[in-house]
């Protein structure tokens, strides 16, 4: 006897029909784990063909043209633009491009931009921030991210003092970015006053988490020493970006190399925001790498995705990569690659 018509049979008792049509509730299908919802971007001013100034629209141009849709860019790369926002807007519309985010992005040696230990320029250095902020609120970005700035020049190691008067700058630009409806967070970065485990464990302790979240670089937090698969399983409800690169296979888990012996590509002034040297060729990045495309086997991708699947995190993964052994377009298209074909990612 056919279900379908089991309800018109007059000699089906009651348990029977009620159990016929609960029958087909038995072979549905069970309800999926939470699946993180993650979009993918790109920073665009970086590597050597990329990064100088006069290159800045090929970099947009390169990263459309491989398949990116969301870029991230550094606030000195945007300026030209501070007074009329639109014709940027119109810039990337014509390239197929959305904007992720713009982070400050100057130098960690000069100016305060990133010193948020100093009562005495705080609050200048949080007006400046909102400066950004309010430019990149009107192109719809959902998070504010920033570099942290050096360490003080007369202490190696911060103290916890410095961290006290740190998450008080924080916390407040944070709220006033979380007023305008928008995520703040901060980038562990090598060589910058967030850089380590006692660090971010400190900071992100100290630091309200309704205002403060967390961007992970999976290529710097490993060269500190520390796993970013760890991070993950601690803080994936703090972080809401992770930049990508990965590292060399030895350090996966976490550099074990002795200290200063990173590898960092040396600096020679000028060049972009962060302080790549204006004199180095990409020959020069290619033999001082520290940081790769994905795939290399330093960092554990797959791990990280794992955990945020589980947890259903939503967030950013933007590819990032300050050198390369070939040429920006073919670098961004090797981590493509690897995010659609290995992590199962739409790009």
């Amino acid at each position: 006897m056919s279900i379908g018509t089991s309800n018109t049979n007059p000699s089906m008792s009651r348990r029977n029909f009620v159990g016929a049509v609960a029958l087909p509730a038995l072979f549905a299908p069970q309800a999926h784990a939470a699946v993180a919802q993650i979009t993918i971007g790109i920073t665009l001013d970086t590597r050597p063909d990329w990064y100088p100034m006069e290159n800045f629209v090929l970099s947009m141009q390169e990263a459309g043209s491989v398949g990116y849709h969301w870029v991230e860019t550094f606030w000195p790369y945007v300026t030209p633009w501070e007074k009329n926002p639109q014709a940027l807007k119109d810039l990337l519309a014509k390239l197929n491009l959305k904007l992720e985010t713009i982070s400050n992005g100057r130098r960690f040696d000069i100016g305060t931009e990133g010193n948020f230990w100093d009562p005495g320029v705080r609050e200048s250095n949080i007006e400046d921030h909102m400066q950004i902020v309010r430019f990149i609120h009107g192109f719809n970005c959902d998070h504010f991210k920033i570099n942290c700035g050096a360490r003080p020049a007369h202490t190696p190691e911060n103290t916890p003092t410095i961290y006290k008067e740190m998450s008080r700058g924080l916390n407040e630009l944070g709220k006033r970015v979380s007023d305008l409806g928008m995520k703040f967070g901060i980038h562990a970065h090598t060589g910058s006053i967030f850089e380590t485990q006692q660090d971010v464990d400190s900071l992100l302790e100290l630091t309200d988490p309704r205002y403060v979240h967390f961007i992970v670089d999976t290529g710097h937090v490993t060269m500190a020493g520390m796993d970013p698969v760890e991070l993950t399983r601690t803080y994936s409800s703090r972080i809401i970006e992770y930049h990508l690169k990965d590292t060399a296979p030895q350090y996966r888990g976490g550099y074990k190399g002795p200290d200063g012996k990173r590898g960092v590509v040396p600096r020679s002034g000028g060049g972009r925001g962060a302080g790549r040297g204006a004199s180095m060729t990409a020959a020069d990045y290619a033999k001082n790498r520290m940081f790769f495309e994905l795939g290399n086997g330093g960092v554990d991708f797959p791990g990280i995705l794992a955990i945020l699947n589980e947890r259903g995190w939503k967030g950013w993964m933007t590819v990032e990569l300050d050198s390369t052994g070939s040429n920006a377009k073919e670098s961004c298209t090797v981590s493509k690659k690897y995010i659609e074909t290995v992590l199962k990612l739409k790009v």
